[in-house]
């Protein structure tokens, strides 16, 4: 501290002198570090109306059928999904783009804010560096599963309401997130696959689905008239509601199955919306039942047993059943006198001595 007047003014002349040569660095770096916080909000906000114009743009489908563009209809898939998934996908890649853009230019941003007031960076960078190796280690099913994530929404492999096979479990899908798909089972239970753990998936919901028809009939039928009838009663399914909006196709009739000693089995398919496979079978099989009761096609022959062997076996029968009865049978009073059974319960008769010889002489 200074002790006198004198020490006072150098000591204030000192500090002006500093403040004078040091204040147009000052302003200098203030005005650069607004400039890049200005410059970085500026910027940040016209990447994100860019990607929104660019997701919009991908997601329209292409209504100039003479000269296709490159982005639109990228993410439509015309014919595959519906506006609401593909309003929720568009959303949910828009949100990715969005928050990666947001975090590149924010955080180049700081480090130059800081470059700008002094700070060192390259003990920063060189931590960060090896801070980011070490949690990338560490971390590497979450990344993966991240990148995982974002190439499904991406690709649009499965969406929410689709029924999915991911090899683990079997379900419809209620969430996609970027590190979790959310299932549920046909029982009602609720499986959390992580998207890492996903290595192949069967979509049973988009693009449409086959309905597979067994049709059995009687091996003397008509095939041709079984053809006719069946064709027949799947056109008049498909012009009824609604399955004249789940049949997309006509119904094809591929022919003989198998064949059977008493039966011939016929494939049909038909093309139908997805997951609404199992549906029209179910429909068209009723169908078909009521119209071969109707027509009179068996779906079975029966097969009669020979008359003289029938008429064997029923008297062998008989005569077992007749045996098997008198034996199990206790003997009756007003049976046949003259049977085994009634002779055998007859009462054993007392010996009978023989007379002497000597006594019945007379003297």
């Amino acid at each position: 501290m200074p002790t006198s007047a004198q020490e006072v003014s150098d000591t204030t002349k000192q500090a002006a002198g500093w403040f004078d040569s040091h204040w147009q660095d000052w302003l200098a770096g203030g005005v650069r570090i607004v400039f890049i916080i200005v410059l970085a909000l500026v910027l940040r906000a016209v990447v994100r109306k860019l990607i929104t114009q660019l997701i919009t743009r991908m997601t329209r489908p292409n209504d100039d059928d003479d000269e296709p563009t490159r982005l639109g209809g990228l993410l439509a898939n015309t014919g595959v999904v519906n506006p609401e998934r593909r309003q929720q996908r568009s959303e949910a890649i828009g949100s990715v783009l969005r928050s990666v853009a947001s975090f590149t230019i924010l955080g180049t941003a700081a480090l130059m804010v800081l470059a700008a007031l002094g700070v060192n960076l390259a003990p920063l960078l060189a931590s960060a560096g090896v801070a980011g190796v070490a949690i990338g280690f560490g971390a590497r099913n979450l990344v993966t599963d991240f990148l995982s994530g974002v190439f499904m929404i991406m690709e649009d492999q499965y969406g929410v309401g689709d029924e999915i096979d991911t090899g683990v479990a079997t379900g419809t899908v209620l969430e996609v997130g970027l590190r979790v798909t959310k299932l549920r089972g046909a029982g009602g239970e609720i499986w959390y696959i992580r998207n890492g753990e996903v290595k192949r998936i069967a979509n049973m919901s988009q693009g449409w689905s086959t309905a597979s028809v067994d049709v059995q009939v009687g091996y003397k039928e008509d095939l041709v008239r079984v053809e006719a009838l069946i064709q027949e009663t799947a056109e008049t399914l498909a012009k009824e509601a609604p399955f004249d909006e789940l049949i997309w196709a006509p119904v094809s009739i591929l022919g003989v199955e198998s064949v059977a000693a008493d039966s011939v089995v016929l494939r049909v398919e038909a093309r139908t919306a997805p997951g609404k496979s199992l549906t029209v079978a179910r429909a068209l099989r009723q169908r078909l039942k009521a119209a071969f009761d109707l027509s009179g096609i068996k779906v079975k022959e029966e097969v009669a047993p020979a008359a003289g062997a029938a008429g064997a076996a029923a008297g062998t029968a008989a005569m077992v059943v007749a045996t098997t009865a008198a034996d199990a049978a206790p003997p009756s009073a007003l049976a046949d006198p003259t049977s085994p059974r009634y002779l055998a319960t007859a009462p054993i008769p007392a010996p009978v001595k023989p007379a002497d010889d000597a006594g019945a002489k007379s003297p």
